[in-house]
């Protein structure tokens, strides 16, 4: 099942990159951020009492621990995308962006003390794969040269940390609860959403001086952006409550053969000999995790 849901996050994902891209240039980055947890929150409601009907409901045995693990998610998050838009701004995309893609070895690696989740020989191979694929596929060799002098080393390193903590906290809030795990699931992508609502509107409205900014920019491609969030999170947040976080970033990194995609056949760009050996490692590191949690 997990495997169903990460791929479906990740098809989601891509399409709300792209409108949340958009968004961002027509509105700023704070709006376009501020509405992935807004307008998906209605949505994530629906879900949450849907499944809460159907497969029951949960307890809140440490409540304490859920609202701790879920703030530190939420705010992972947040930081996880503006450090993201700082290596936008910083000129050197790719290398940034292939930092990012860190977060699966990261949370692997948080993971295994917290989490108490073991991964063996071929989960780890297929997460250094899927790395260095995404290496591959980004990765210009001048840009190496002043990577020492690159803000995106940092911001990207960064992110990819703010990721990792995100996976795994969200895990920890979901086991924390007692009842079904996909409910479980819900209830904290909900909590986690209705906080990062609560402060990222406040911040929009205190900088822009206007209580409807966060419902009166863009509304149709807000919509769009929030909706697609909330259905990629809910198949995200349900992966890491049923496995290791690691595996369902790995997995997820299959995002990158549908930007691949998208790109020759919609807009027509060039990918080069080295985007396609990159996504061809992608591929068989998704192989490889797959397999790993069925031996």
């Amino acid at each position: 099942m997990w495997v169903l849901v990460t791929l479906f996050a990740a098809a989601c994902q891509s399409m709300r990159t792209a409108y949340q891209k958009t968004l961002s240039q027509e509105q700023g980055f704070l709006h376009a951020t501020m509405s992935r947890s807004l307008y998906g929150l209605p949505l994530v409601t629906l879900y949450l009492l849907g499944v809460w009907w159907l497969l029951g409901g949960v307890e809140f045995p440490a409540a304490g621990q859920f609202l701790l693990y879920g703030t530190i998610c939420a705010i992972a998050q947040i930081m996880a995308t503006y450090l993201m838009l700082r290596v936008f701004q910083s000129g050197s995309f790719a290398l940034g962006t292939l930092l990012a893609k860190t977060e699966a070895v990261l949370a692997a690696v948080i993971g295994i003390p917290l989490l108490n989740h073991s991964l063996n020989g071929i989960a780890w191979a297929g997460i250094v794969l899927g790395v260095l694929g995404a290496l591959v596929m980004s990765l210009k060799l001048q840009n190496l040269r002043h990577a020492h002098k690159d803000m995106s080393l940092i911001a990207g390193l960064g992110s990819g940390l703010c990721f990792a903590i995100t996976s795994v906290t969200a895990s920890l809030a979901s086991h924390s609860l007692q009842g079904s795990i996909i409910t479980s699931a819900g209830v904290t992508l909900w909590y986690v959403l209705a906080l990062q609502s609560l402060l990222l509107c406040g911040l929009q409205i205190a900088l822009t001086k206007d209580r409807l900014a966060p419902v009166n920019r863009s509304v149709k491609l807000s919509v769009k952006v929030g909706v697609l969030s909330s259905l990629g999170s809910i198949g995200w947040f349900t992966g890491f409550a049923l496995v290791n976080p690691a595996l369902v970033k790995t997995l997820g990194q299959a995002e990158i053969l549908g930007t691949l995609y998208f790109s020759k056949r919609r807009f027509n760009e060039r990918v080069t000999a080295q985007q396609w050996a990159g996504g061809a490692m992608i591929l068989v590191s998704v192989l490889l995790v797959t397999l790993a949690t069925v031996i």
